[in-house]
């Protein structure tokens, strides 16, 4: 999406006309005006040149985002944003109020309550006329830009909220201008009772008054915008400016811009890390807050990665940059909360279209208003008065704003909180859903195995028992290995030298420790050389039951133990999925495991349905499913859910996930928590609800104001609206409904306790076979390959069996089981058993037998 800066927009209906216009230029298939950052996203073949000049020709201006190549993202969009127009408007309104203050001291303050004035004004009636035409053009020509932009956008039919304050100060003006004519007349001919009653006519001081209220609306409609945008700029000041990089073997202080992929850079504590790199050397602790919204620093070592703008607390580390510029995590950040703002939620549809039709049909209105009032016998002073008063009540910003403010700030809220929104569509749609698809490995458990139970068997103890497997493990590189190392590890303890160590494919490790002879393995393996207790069995099976691998240990032929390794659920995915519920929405588990793994884990999470053995393409073909009972939320972290994050309603993508599922998502959650899934639904949920309540705002305040300014109300209660009362109201309008929006920056994304269910989804899945879509691409040509394999005892082993298979075979379609030690897999074409058995071997593990159908 190409980014464009746009001048000269002063309301909804100059964003509706610039829109219009850029989306009839050839080539363009998207285009989204945002009133409130006065930018404009555009998607499509069709040049800059031809959008900017088709802008132009619809009276405004347009640059293209990032056309100076010298400034960093960052900054370009802190310009962009950067509050330019405040100051401006607050010059303009202490010289309009200065020059205000004599008019209305002269217009009213000597005419009505008798306030003295110089000898030369007394009884010189147009003396005092001129004056006022004097202060009040001094006024208008202070505001000019209400006039430019008003007449120039009616000269291009398209009248925006300038046209109605520029048409109703004009009125007031000219009407005074004829008036203090007549006077003049009147006065020659010596009519002084004439002169008088022309006097009351004047209109100079509504002419002037007028702009200088829409002035004050502007200026504090300026001042909220601003701060709806505060969380943008405040990620923006933490980009860094300078970097420590090593060249020719010294340090050197670059701009962050000079910064290459390659490089290699030094942070001391309490500096800013320049841009997202790997570690070399040496050991801190990372304050990660500015992305993730987490306040506990992240500790680094030699491999971890670090990002731009987070801070280096403690030790002194020499990294590698890996991804600078617009690549780097600050910056993706930013560009995600900067094309959200520049797109536009649904319900902007509807304020859009009225928009377009607000203004032409106010002054309709107001024409119309000062004619019957003309008929009904009152003077013309009288009606222009009620026409002008229709005019500058009238506040088409009001509605251009009601969702555009609120969507920026519920982005600035998502983005403090780690949740970031893509677009205004993904943070709208949200709110909506009615099922929650979870994929398990990463999303509900942290992906990586851990020890889970420690059982030592009779005269061996925990840490006897846990010292023998970290020995024994300490060679082997199988991902439950690396679990049991880890607790090891954390228990401080120390491995002994193994000598004859031995992998034995299919059943597990031996090797030789101070004369021992130790081994380590699946129940199988383990019972086949050592007596194994019926309470260790039972115990063993009851881990199993509960999704956890056994792995058993012996020393010289007696059992030590069993440690059970899983794939353990995050601490906070069972609230996480607790909450979903309690808002009414289903929870679904997707995964590839086998049944009984995926039931425990479920379990123990809390979901409503659990789906297992589910393939890529399965996953997409069961959100397909879910689909048609409701609006589906898909949460993944993996390549493998990319399809299905693409096909849901929402794609909400886990943050430590691959860049392919973050591509792929509609959301993204930097902190990797399942609990920022019910925030981010309850935070679109509080956004759409405000912006109903700025949009009731915006369209009650107009139908009631519009009959009041036009004297509806006359004949019944005898209410009537000054014009000055008229622009007051309409100056207060548009900041009401920014301020309203603000109050977004309280709300708590992570309280429960006023969450409310939306209507249920249907609770039963309907039977399916979710691998489908794998099964129709099977043609006869097809060979469908069975192997039986010997040594899997995990689904890590599984996986590991997959990959082999994929990579030798180009196989698609690969199903490993555990449990059933088979390994299912479709070819094209017949393949060599041998090479089927070298394959399986070399990946540690036994092939018992083959078919093919």
């Amino acid at each position: 999406m190409e980014q464009y800066q746009v001048t000269g927009m002063s309301c909804a209906a100059c964003s509706a006309r610039v829109e219009k216009a850029v989306s009839h230029v050839p080539g363009v298939t998207f285009c989204s005006v945002s009133l409130l950052t006065n930018s404009m996203g555009v998607e499509g073949s069709a040049s800059p040149q031809d959008i900017i000049k088709a802008v132009e020709e619809a009276g405004y201006g347009a640059s293209l985002k990032g056309s100076d190549s010298q400034q960093s993202s960052a900054s370009q969009a802190a310009e962009a944003l950067a509050d330019h127009e405040t100051p401006i408007l607050k010059k303009r309104l202490i010289a309009s109020v200065g020059f205000l203050l004599v008019l209305m001291y002269f217009s009213m303050g000597h005419m009505m309550w008798g306030w003295p004035v110089p000898q030369w004004f007394e009884h010189n009636h147009v003396a005092m006329g001129l004056l006022q035409l004097l202060l009040a053009g001094i006024v208008m020509v202070i505001n000019q830009k209400f006039f430019i932009s008003g007449f120039k956008s009616l000269w291009h039919r398209s009248p925006n909220m300038d046209t109605l304050v520029a048409l109703g100060s004009m009125a007031s003006f000219v009407w005074s201008v004829y008036v203090l004519f007549a006077m003049t007349g009147a006065q020659v001919s010596g009519d002084m009772a004439a002169v008088e009653n022309y006097m009351m006519d004047f209109y100079f001081e509504s002419a002037a008054m007028i702009l200088t209220l829409i002035t004050v609306g502007k200026m504090l409609e300026a001042r909220s915008k601003g701060k709806t945008t505060d969380a943008l700029k405040s990620l923006m000041k933490l980009a860094p400016k300078t970097a420590v990089v090593i060249r020719s073997g010294q340090e050197t202080t670059i701009p962050v811009e000079q910064v290459h992929k390659g490089d290699i850079f030094v942070v001391r504590p309490g500096e800013n890390i320049p841009v997202d790199g790997v570690v070399l050397e040496g050991t801190s602790a990372v304050n990660e807050s500015a992305l993730t919204g987490e306040s506990i620093p992240v500790d680094k070592a030699a491999g971890d990665m670090v990002s731009a703008a987070t801070v280096n607390q403690s030790g002194f580390i020499r990294c590698e940059a890996s991804r600078v510029g617009e690549d780097t995590t600050l910056s993706q950040i930013i560009k995600m909360v900067s094309d959200a703002a520049a797109t536009k939620a649904p319900i902007a549809k509807i304020a859009d279209r009225v928009s377009g039709i607000f203004v032409p049909a106010v002054i309709t209105i107001a024409v119309i208003t000062t004619i019957v009032w003309l008929l009904t016998g009152q003077t013309f002073g009288y009606a222009l008065a009620r026409g002008i008063s229709v005019l500058v009540i009238s506040c088409p910003c009001a509605l251009g704003l009601a969702t555009p403010v609120a969507i920026m700030v519920g982005n600035g809220m998502g983005a403090k909180n780690g949740i970031l929104f893509k677009t205004a569509v993904s943070l709208e749609e949200t709110g909506k859903v009615q099922i929650v698809a979870l994929d398990k490995t990463g999303t509900i458990t942290s992906g990586q195995p851990e020890v889970t139970d420690i059982l030592p068997a009779e005269g061996f103890s925990e840490e006897q028992l846990l010292t023998l497997a970290f020995s024994l493990e300490q060679k082997s590189e199988h991902p439950l290995a690396k679990a049991v190392l880890k607790k090891a590890e954390e228990r401080k303890l120390h491995a002994s030298e193994i000598s004859d160590f031995q992998a034995l494919p299919g059943n597990g490790l031996s090797g030789i420790m101070n004369s021992q002879t130790l081994m380590g393995g699946s129940m199988k393996f383990i019972s086949s050389r050592v007596s194994v207790p019926d309470s260790l069995k039972q115990q063993a099976e009851h881990l199993a039951e509960q999704g956890k691998t056994p792995l058993l240990f012996a020393s010289d032929n007696k059992l030590a133990g069993i440690i059970a390794v899983a794939d353990v659920i995050k601490e906070d995915s069972p609230q996480a999925v607790k909450e979903l519920q309690n808002m009414g929405i289903q929870v679904v588990m997707l995964t590839g495991d086998n049944e009984k793994t995926a039931r425990a884990i479920g379990k123990q999470a809390g979901v409503d349905e659990v789906i297992a053995g589910v393939l890529p393409d399965g996953k997409e073909s069961v959100i397909r499913s879910l689909k048609e009972q409701g609006k589906v939320a898909m949460v993944g972290d993996g390549i493998n859910d990319a399809p299905a994050l693409t096909r849901a309603d929402i794609g909400i993508a886990i943050g430590a996930g691959t860049d392919i599922a973050i591509d792929a998502a509609d959301i993204v959650l930097m902190k990797s928590r399942l609990s920022d899934v019910p925030a981010a639904i309850r935070l679109s949920r509080a956004t759409l609800r405000n912006i109903h309540e700025n949009l009731f705002w915006a369209f009650f305040y107009n139908v009631i104001g519009i009959p009041l300014a036009a004297g509806v109300w006359i004949p019944i209660f005898g209410w009537t609206l000054n014009p000055m009362f008229g622009a007051a109201a309409m100056s207060l309008s548009s900041f009401c409904v920014v301020t309203n929006a603000l109050r977004l920056n309280l709300f708590k994304v992570h309280d429960a306790g006023r969450d409310k269910k939306i209507k249920q989804a249907v609770s039963i899945l309907p039977e399916k076979d979710y691998n489908e879509s794998n099964k129709e691409k099977e043609t006869t040509s097809m060979v469908k390959i069975t192997v039986n394999v010997e040594g899997m005892m995990c689904p890590h082993c599984e996986a590991h069996v997959n990959e082999a298979i994929k990579a030798a075979f180009q196989a698609e379609d690969v199903v490993s089981s555990h449990e059933k030690k088979t390994t299912v897999f479709t070819s094209p074409e017949h393949v060599d058993e041998d090479k089927i058995r070298e394959v399986i071997k070399n990946a540690g593990y036994e092939v018992t037998g083959i078919t093919e159908e």
